[in-house]
């Protein structure tokens, strides 16, 4: 079993969907997945078909004295969603009450691995840097950063300290753009944890969270979906049956 966080390098890059159309093709591939929106902007969701009207999630759970267990929920036979959980625009600004309740983020992956319900566990984390976030970064396996390939992107990469056990993806890579080619034969000099696989920018991308599926159930036929597959494939490789770094580092 293997616990994979995704997180941007900075928001708007694509995490959330990226983190959706990986599920899906893991278990295209035969594996079974959860996918846990560690995000309180609570959008995961959308890529499984919830409802907006629905507010639950774990975090939700754990704020109204609840079990964060009956928050999951089931999209196919392989794939399983724990939703983050809407929150009031207070609780948003009340961190003495939000902090306990993200703090057992760690709790929560370590119960859901001990489990061994699913091979694979992808935690979609948000950007931004915050105290509880770093113990959940920590206990995830292998954290994967998302990047787009522009000038933004290179400036934070030379002043924004990464996960020491991630690589880094390309995500809407635009064919023809010349300072996107131009930054990504820098960064296959000088980032030496950029991997070998890059998503190219799609327009089934941005229509799959409009019709509120994974991409490769969108458009199972699009480039991106093909190149998710690949992405997927090279998970399986290099990232499945990873040592149980949740056990040594609790």
């Amino acid at each position: 079993m293997a616990i994979l966080g995704l997180q941007g390098l900075r928001g708007g890059v694509g995490t959330t969907s990226l983190t959706a159309a990986l599920g899906w093709s893991l278990q295209m591939l035969g594996e079974s997945v959860i996918v846990v929106d560690a995000c309180p902007n609570n959008m995961l969701r959308f890529c499984f078909n919830d409802s907006i009207s629905h507010c639950d999630g774990w975090a939700r759970a754990l704020l109204d004295g609840g079990d964060w267990r009956d928050a999951g929920m089931r999209y196919t036979s392989h794939v399983d969603f724990l939703p983050f959980g809407q929150l009031s625009a207070t609780e948003r600004l009340n961190f003495q009450v939000l902090t306990p309740v993200l703090d057992r983020a760690v709790e929560i992956i370590k119960a859901l691995h001990q489990q061994g319900q699913h091979k694979w566990i992808l935690v979609d984390l948000p950007h931004e840097f915050a105290p509880w976030l770093q113990p959940l970064i920590e206990a995830c396996h292998h954290v994967v950063t998302v990047v787009n390939p522009d000038a933004n992107t290179h400036i934070r990469l030379h002043q924004q300290v990464l996960p020491k056990h991630g690589h880094i993806l390309i995500n809407d890579l635009r064919v023809g753009s010349q300072i996107q080619d131009d930054l990504h034969r820098i960064w296959l000099q000088s980032q030496h944890r950029l991997l070998p696989v890059v998503i190219h920018r799609d327009e089934a991308m941005a229509e799959c969270l409009a019709a509120k599926q994974p991409l490769g159930e969108y458009r199972s036929d699009s480039l991106a979906a093909e190149e998710m597959i690949t992405f997927a494939n090279w998970c399986l490789m290099h990232y499945a049956g990873s040592p149980a770094a949740v056990e040594s580092s609790s």
